[in-house]
């Protein structure tokens, strides 16, 4: 294997292994809906409902419709299924994983000051509210499989080179890598060579080969939770106002393991190379909402509400590690070397990222004592959201953002969700079942990424006691690469989740 003696003198930025871009923007800003167990069962359509304390974070206006005060406590088991298979390779096989968690859904306590019937006061009373609320499930895993030929590899990946020939050989010269193009290199996975005249990244001879078999599993983990003080007040018994602040919290954990392997003994020497990456992401933000209900008539409700941008704080942790076996030892600077093994050292970057605003409406049919039925609609523009430097913090610098921004503007859209739900009142006892769809953020229709949700629940109420089961099936689809390649033909894997989250509220009024 050559090894070619280049300068210094002309050395550019690594490209980074893990970037901030638009992947982050969509993760944090598209949340499921979430709260107590009667509103999971009804579809989270409370908008106009009220007298619920998933009304925090829904339409804080709903806060005013509560005779008592009431505390609530929710835990959940999720269980996520995924199956992946590489969309555009023949013959790919579908391969399923699975991940389960138990959390706390929702946990809140409402204070009820109703006036007596007696006061003629026009304000007839108002409620404050505090609690938390998971409005986002990272938990999830994947893994796929495939045969496919050696330029739709991590190989070809490594022929075009993100960083310049001179930056890949400085990260060596030192052996302190900062991108995949100088791990690749760092490994002796690839080398300098000649392509048409001119200086190029290329495979080594004993490694070339013809095709590969890749294999990875990609594990997340870790959710989004918010904590909301709100307070909502009654005019009349007729018109709801009401406001929330709400602080909200993020756990991300993600970690890739990519396997490529020479089945057909194809190379002299490759064996296998594994590439596994690691990112850790915490964060914290805040947002405020403001909503309001009316009622034109007793039995039907008309509700509204707004949410700001949540304005985040995000810092990331990463490292990457590759290495990779040989079938027979090849030479290297006059050495026989059978195995190699290079990583980054740890990273951390601190950015800032802007949420679009929500906009939501919803309307309500009390049915008497015998149920309600109800209907939300919340629109949103992806495309708006924002990622910023945060030059003031310890691991930020003055990066514009500009060009992941502009990507943001060109891949995104506005989309509208939509949820339906329904309770039916039987004496003691309560049956309901919802809907929920919600819009595919991304212009490009190719395939179509619109979560759906299907609910249902069950619950009982005697005297101060409540107590409440639901469940969420979800189904989604998302198209994933782990890597890109000029000719735009890197594996495009499609993976359908689906998941069964089971909440159960224990309510108590006072």
């Amino acid at each position: 294997m050559k090894r070619y003696a280049m300068g210094l003198a002309l050395l550019g930025l690594a490209s980074p292994l893990f970037a901030q871009n638009e992947a982050d923007a969509l993760r944090y800003s598209r949340l499921q809906f979430g709260g107590t167990a009667r509103s999971l069962g009804a579809g989270g359509a409370n908008v106009a409902v009220g007298a619920d304390l998933g009304n925090l974070v829904s339409n804080p206006a709903g806060l005013g419709l509560f005779q008592r005060s009431e505390f609530s406590f929710s835990p959940g088991l999720g269980i996520t299924n995924s199956d992946a298979r590489v969309g555009n390779v023949n013959g790919s096989p579908q391969l399923r994983d699975t991940r389960n968690n138990f959390h706390v859904a929702n946990a809140s306590i409402a204070f009820a000051n109703r006036r007596p019937d007696s006061d003629n006061n026009d304000w007839r009373g108002g409620t404050l509210a505090v609690g938390f609320t998971r409005v986002n499930d990272f938990n999830a895993s994947f893994r796929y499989r495939s045969t496919l030929p050696d330029n739709r590899s991590l190989f070809q990946r490594f022929r075009e080179p993100r960083a310049s020939l001179d930056d890949i050989y400085g990260q060596d010269s030192v052996r302190s890598y900062t991108s995949l193009d100088g791990l690749a290199y760092g490994s002796f996975l690839s080398d300098f060579g000649r392509v048409n005249g001119r200086d190029a990244i290329v495979t080594p001879g004993p490694l070339q080969r013809t095709s590969a078999t890749q294999e990875e599993l990609v594990l997340t983990s870790g959710s989004q939770t918010q904590f909301d003080i709100g307070y909502g007040g009654s005019y009349r018994d007729k018109f709801y106002i009401g406001g929330a602040f709400g602080i909200l919290t993020s756990r991300y954990n993600s970690t890739s393991e990519l396997v490529e392997t020479d089945e057909t003994n194809s190379s002299r020497s490759f064996g296998s190379l594994t590439l596994r990456d690691e990112l850790r992401t915490r964060g914290s933000g805040f947002n405020a909402r403001l909503g309001a209900i009316y009622r034109p008539l007793d039995w039907l409700r008309v509700g509204a509400s707004v949410q700001s941008p949540t304005f985040f704080q995000l810092d990331d942790e990463y490292s990457t590690a590759l290495s990779a076996e040989f079938r027979q030892p090849i030479t290297v600077g006059g050495q026989s070397v059978s195995s190699s093994s290079v990583k980054t050292e740890p990273g951390r970057y601190s950015y800032r990222l802007t949420t679009p605003w929500r906009a939501s409406g919803g309307v309500a049919a009390v049915i008497g004592k015998y149920g309600f039925v109800s209907a939300d609609v919340e629109t949103l523009d992806y495309s708006e959201a924002r990622l910023r430097n945060a030059s003031d913090l310890q691991d930020g610098d003055t990066y514009s953002f500009a060009s992941e921004n502009d990507r943001i503007s060109q891949i995104y859209k506005r989309v509208v969700n939509v949820r339906l739900g329904a309770e039916a009142r039987l004496d003691a006892f309560r049956l309901r079942a919802g809907y929920a769809s919600y819009g595919d953020p991304y212009r490009d229709s190719r395939f179509d990424r619109t979560q759906e949700y299907y609910t249902g629940g069950v619950g009982f109420r005697q005297r101060n006691l409540s107590l409440d089961l639901a469940g969420v099936y979800s189904t989604a689809n998302r198209v994933y690469s782990p890597y890109t390649l000029a000719s735009g033909a890197q594996p495009e894997v499609k993976v359908n989740t689906n998941r069964l989250t089971t909440t159960l509220t224990l309510g108590l009024q006072f």
